[in-house]
């Protein structure tokens, strides 16, 4: 069984690939994917990916604002309310990006800081977005005392040194499709060095397709040739990365 911790189910194309979000999940459920994690990226979006997700009960939901998305309508009460949703297990995408919008630096500070005393607050874990902001990044979660909630940093793209502080602040390490690119060869050689106790995957959907399928438009389905590739990295197999992963999903958002 596999589980795609981050996918933005809202953000799929419904005319032409997938007849409804029941053909994504169907989908899945033919791969061996059997748990997806909807991501919010911002407060306007929430309430229609809720409602596309409620009649599923395999696939849970986070709320958060993405840092590239700071400038969208915001209200910590609002957020608070919608968070306190028993389908919410997590608080993100949040986080910080200085490489797209470096001009929204404050403001991302800020949202990041409101939702990690948010997290706490509920305590339900992060889900981090971090691009060209390591040490502001650990800054903001070691201050905001992250290590209560803890969480993920998703899609990951760091160095092993920024993995092992994210990991002693009790955080999981998310591995997307970019790791099945040729040009990963950083990103490779971490996800061998790292410890499958705090490991998951993701596809990211609709975004960062894994190869065999990059060009595409990426799908929960795919999450299975992300733990593949992971499979073969490690020299392990591929049934014991979709059950670690998976019971490490479950360990971090379903406790």
């Amino acid at each position: 069984m596999f589980v795609d911790s981050h996918c933005h189910l809202d953000k799929l194309d419904y005319q032409d690939l997938h007849q409804g979000i029941g053909d994504v999940v169907a989908k899945a459920k033919a791969a061996n994917v059997t748990e997806l994690l909807s991501v919010g990226v911002t407060l306007d979006a929430f309430p229609n990916m809720m409602e596309m997700i409620a009649p599923y009960d395999n696939v849970y939901a986070s709320c958060g604002v993405h840092p590239l998305d700071v400038e969208s309508d915001f209200s910590f009460e609002l957020m608070h309310q919608y968070a306190s949703h028993t389908k919410v297990v997590a608080i993100g995408e949040t986080g910080l990006d200085y490489h797209y919008q470096p001009e929204t630096k404050a403001l991302q500070q800020q949202r990041f800081e409101q939702q990690v005393a948010l997290a706490v607050e509920l305590n339900k874990p992060l889900i981090i977005h971090t691009r060209n902001a390591r040490e502001d990044t650990l800054d903001i979660l070691r201050r905001g005392g992250a290590e209560k909630c803890g969480g993920v940093i998703h899609c990951f793209t760091e160095d092993l040194a920024f993995a092992q502080a994210a990991m002693e602040l009790g955080f999981y390490i998310s591995i997307s499709g970019i790791v099945t690119f040729r040009q990963a060869t950083e990103l490779k050689e971490v996800v061998k060095a790292l410890p499958l106790e705090r490991l998951l995957i993701e596809t990211d959907s609709p975004y960062l397709a894994p190869v065999p399928h990059r060009g595409k438009q990426n799908q929960p389905a795919y999450v299975v040739e992300v733990a593949a590739y992971i499979a073969q990295l490690r020299g392990i197999s591929l049934s014991e990365v979709g059950q670690k992963t998976s019971d490490n999903f479950r360990n971090l958002f379903l406790r």
